[in-house]
């Protein structure tokens, strides 16, 4: 039986696999989030509309279209909720999240561009000190906006 499974698999053509592989195994939303740091070592974080009262304010956040590179998306989310250009840098984070989900984060540089606020998505947005962050940031940011790694103390 083992034998000829193997076989049926190797008869087939590659798409076909592809589908039969998407099918019976799990497919996830991916999170990712920029934590984006200026010259002066300020982070960037944003009052988010649809986030739980008491919790809005947090580092900026979106989910992965189909085929794109998570480091891409952190560029993309943080220039349509801001108007303003990164550069994503090293990742720092990669965890499965909430059911079907998995959690991405990377460090991005800032680059450019003038603060232009969505405002359906984005109430406020601020560059914070690590050590004068607002009160009602999201607690699971806290630990990616003080890791320390090769050019962090």
């Amino acid at each position: 039986m083992k034998r000829l499974a193997a076989w049926a698999w190797h008869a087939m053509r590659g798409s076909v696999q592809w589908r039969l592989l998407w099918w019976a195994n799990a497919t996830f939303m991916v999170g990712v989030t920029g934590v984006v740091r200026d010259e002066a070592g300020r982070v960037l974080l944003l009052k988010h509309r649809l986030w739980p009262e008491g919790r809005q304010w947090g580092l900026p956040s979106g989910f992965a279209v189909r085929g794109e590179e998570f480091g891409r998306t952190v560029e993309r989310e943080v220039k349509e909720e801001t108007g303003l250009d990164v550069r994503a840098g090293e990742l720092i984070h990669l965890r499965s999240g909430f059911r079907l989900r998995v959690e991405v984060a990377y460090e991005a540089e800032f680059v450019g561009g003038t603060l232009e606020l969505d405002a359906f998505e984005i109430l406020d947005a601020g560059w914070f000190a690590p050590d004068a962050l607002p009160e009602a940031l999201q607690p699971a940011h806290l630990p990616l906006i003080h890791r320390t790694g090769p050019h962090r103390t």
